[in-house]
């Protein structure tokens, strides 16, 4: 039989009510005994590294699971992480960057309801992702969540409440559960591999911030930033407008990226992409040397991707070259 290593690390499919709350208490054994069948499918090993609300999920627990996934690689066939879905998508980018061209799987599900309730869906969705793990053609970083497997770095919580909390962003999921059975829509096969075995990373710069553009926002705040942050990921109006009123924006925006700090351009927009071209308010900043563009890629993954970038380089030819290289399915091919 296969061996898969359950990484427990909190969430809602651990939590119980104390009085004050939800929090995480369940073990990953003790989850994994609540589900039948589960012992069938494979020979299971646990291990803890958190129990925590996935609110409180930061980058140096993204290193902490990466390590632990790289130091029984090769002992194990795969690997479910266990984790609390507010920030899945997160964690999911995150691995995707610091752990690519996986031959394994590696797997990230949770559940919109705790173990303990009656009406949960955390056992089938713990089930599935083992099913999953255990597939002969599975492989990297994925969720898997409501029955659909969705690449790790498209993957988006779009539902508060409901069992399909998760989307595939922009590029279709990779695989469907039905009963005992992985269906793989025709050409979904594994990301393209351009080099040998997988590759590890142990530097991130959590030094990212998200801004989203509001009518009225100041310009200004680029430079309140400047002291806390590297770069800025900057979700822009439709397809990608930036206000073009007194030429204040563009001021602000070319003195950060002349300043040596990264500049991510984004949409608002969950679904298409970006393209800076189109409109006159977005065209002054398609070429300008700095300003890196996010085309389709989700907002998690955009801040994944540049804390794994600025983690290995702040030259900007090589930062440019790592942004835009395709990381299991991230962004379509340039």
């Amino acid at each position: 039989m296969k061996r898969i290593l359950i990484i427990a690390t909190g969430g809602t499919i651990a939590s119980t009510e104390d009085g004050a709350g939800l929090a995480p208490t369940l073990t990953g054994k003790e989850l994994a005994a609540r589900v039948p069948l589960i012992d069938t499918l494979c020979d299971l090993d646990f291990v803890q590294p958190m129990n925590i609300d996935s609110t409180n999920m930061r980058p140096r627990d993204w290193l902490s699971i990466a390590r632990i996934i790289r130091d029984g690689y090769d002992r194990y066939d795969g690997f479910v992480i266990l984790h609390g879905t507010d920030t899945m998508a997160y964690t999911a980018a995150a691995l995707s960057y610091l752990i690519q061209d996986s031959d394994r799987p590696i797997v990230l599900t949770g559940s919109q309801q705790p173990m303990a309730n009656p009406f949960t869906d955390a056992k089938l969705n713990l089930y599935h992702s083992v099913l999953y793990a255990c597939d002969p053609a599975s492989r990297d970083v994925s969720v898997v969540f409501g029955g659909k497997v969705i690449c790790g770095t498209r993957a988006r919580k779009q539902r508060t409440m409901s069992f399909n909390a998760f989307s595939s962003m922009n590029f279709p999921s990779l695989a469907y559960v039905r009963g005992g059975s992985i269906v793989r829509p025709a050409g979904m096969g594994p990301a393209r591999r351009d080099h040998g075995g997988p590759r590890f990373y142990d530097a991130l710069n959590e030094r990212v911030i998200v801004l989203k553009l509001t009518p009225e926002l100041k310009p200004t705040i680029f430079g309140l930033l400047k002291p806390d942050y590297d770069a800025v990921i900057l979700e822009t109006f439709g397809i990608g407008g930036i206000p073009a009123y007194d030429g204040s924006y563009q001021d602000a925006i070319f003195d950060w990226v002349d300043s040596g700090r990264a500049l991510v351009v984004t949409t608002q927009v969950p679904e298409e992409g970006l393209d800076l071209g189109v409109y006159e308010v977005g065209h002054a900043y398609a070429e300008k040397d700095g300003i890196l563009k996010g085309d389709d890629m989700t907002t998690e993954a955009l801040v994944a991707k540049t804390m794994w970038a600025l983690g290995q380089t702040r030259e900007p030819t090589e930062l440019s070259r790592l942004f835009y290289q395709e990381v299991n399915h991230d962004r379509m091919p340039r």
